[in-house]
């Protein structure tokens, strides 16, 4: 077993995973993957099962009976991984918006640089985006600027979803409290480690839209993360 893992959550991405599972596995630095599917009807999961047959021992499947959000994918495999020995424990989205290239950068901020948190960041040096309209840019920039305001946390890109975690961060936040299964889980988790006083350290990358497949970005995940940031710095007033 390797000491780190890249967990990608997948939902009818039969058009990357293969694509992607030999990207991560190329990498001169030594991951693991753990795919956890939610019953994608395109066959995913099933293409993933293939994989297993050249890639025994690295490549594992954790398969979901619905689609209950991306928050819910992540805590499944963040327990998974903690059962295991893994002492780094990557998020990444299967679509190459993030480069599997850059996965060495966080975890060398983390394992050599002293992080317990580091976030691929596309806003820490500037605006790091490509293929993206503007209107989507301005939306995700000023999400970013929004949440910095009301948590006060120092993170230029709050909402990013391509992060390491040192093990003792998910040992110490209590998964089960956390609240968002949308992509304001990512807002959340940097929030509870925040909290904990956790170095958190922002490693710049760019961030390419996804090619193939489809986006599943909603209006209810947007209204989540705006409304749900100030409940959630409310409560933290009341809660160690």
């Amino acid at each position: 077993m390797k000491d780190a893992v890249v967990i990608i959550p997948t939902y009818n991405e039969i058009e990357n995973i293969e694509a992607i599972v030999r990207a991560v596995f190329s990498q001169k630095k030594a991951f693991d993957i753990l795919v956890v599917d939610d019953s994608s009807p395109d066959q995913t999961a099933a293409r993933v099962r293939f994989l297993q047959n050249e890639f025994k021992g690295q490549l594992h499947l954790l398969s979901r009976s619905g689609k209950t959000g991306l928050g819910t994918a992540y805590i499944a495999g963040f327990q998974w991984s903690l059962e295991k020995d893994y002492q780094y424990i990557f998020e990444m989205d299967a679509d190459f918006s993030h480069d599997p290239n850059d996965l060495s950068k966080l975890y060398h901020a983390c394992a050599v640089g002293g992080a317990d948190l580091s976030i691929g960041s596309r806003y820490v040096n500037g605006v790091n985006v490509v293929n993206w309209p503007m209107s989507r840019v301005l939306m995700s920039y000023g999400a970013s600027k929004y949440v910095r305001f009301i948590t006060r946390m120092n993170i230029c890109d709050t909402t990013a979803g391509f992060v390491c975690y040192k093990r003792k961060v998910l040992e110490t936040i209590n998964l089960k409290e956390i609240k968002f299964v949308g992509y304001a889980f990512q807002i959340e988790m940097k929030f509870k480690a925040y909290l904990k006083n956790f170095k958190i350290v922002e490693v710049p990358v760019i961030f390419t839209d996804r090619v193939r497949g489809k986006s599943k970005m909603s209006g209810g995940i947007i209204s989540e993360a705006i409304f749900g940031v100030i409940k959630m710095k409310f409560n933290s007033f009341f809660r160690s």
